[in-house]
């Protein structure tokens, strides 16, 4: 009888609010230049033919209060607030008036990025993976189910670093929807229980280092805390 070689990773897991429940973190689908200001900021075009992907490992996922080491290789590393959405059910090519029944719940999190690597790739039209999918660099916040969250709107996204309001906008900014990047999504993948998608950060992203701080909320979808660390 064959046997593994080497351990398996474990699957890192979600808390839920008021529960002793846990969701195992499948695939991290990231939503690039979603609201229009921070495409401006970042220099890029604002469009709006068909929304932009890029991916994490899961095992950049860490928890609320986690201690993020600055990572190696990066003189730039930046932070990115966004809305973390939680599949909750098969989801393949469904309408966007059903793609909201697929979502278990949302949550606060941070798409951490070694902005000078992203930036090198970027400019070069090459995959700016290595500035994207980081250890340690999609905290994401306790999940609040989505009968308590309600339909995503205009609830109101901020973080601040050290006590600093730096990004502060709200969920009608989105360029592509919540439903509208579940239902394209749906067309390029089989989403399944545990993919997470993290939709887009607002304008006012910056650097940080070590010490540092960062806080983010999102109105009924609780709160995320992170301390940059030491190189490790």
């Amino acid at each position: 009888m064959s046997k593994l070689i080497f351990p398996a990773a474990p699957a890192p897991t979600l808390p839920i609010a008021g529960s002793d429940d846990r969701i195992p973190v499948q695939r991290v689908f990231c939503v690039g230049r979603n609201y229009e200001d921070h495409a401006k900021e970042m220099g890029q075009q604002v469009e709006r033919d068909e929304p932009f992907y890029f991916t994490k490992s899961n095992e950049s996922v860490v928890q609320d209060g986690a201690v993020v080491p600055y990572p190696q290789g990066t003189e730039n590393f930046h932070y990115e607030f966004e809305l973390c959405v939680v599949i909750g059910s098969p989801a393949h090519n469904v309408s966007v008036a059903d793609a909201l029944s697929k979502v278990f719940g949302y949550a606060c999190s941070l798409d951490m990025t070694r902005r000078d690597l992203q930036l090198k790739k970027r400019a070069k039209q090459l995959p700016w993976d290595i500035g994207k999918d980081v250890e340690h660099s999609a905290p994401i916040g306790i999940v609040v189910p989505a009968a308590k969250f309600g339909a995503p709107g205009k609830q109101k996204i901020e973080m601040r670093q050290n006590g600093v309001t730096k990004q502060s906008s709200d969920l009608s900014c989105l360029m592509w929807s919540i439903p509208e990047l579940i239902s394209h999504l749906s067309t390029l993948y089989h989403l399944r229980p545990g993919d997470v998608i993290l939709s887009g950060t607002p304008a006012g992203v910056g650097p940080c280092v070590a010490g540092d701080v960062l806080e983010g909320t999102i109105e009924g979808a609780g709160s995320l805390k992170v301390t940059i660390g030491k190189p490790v």
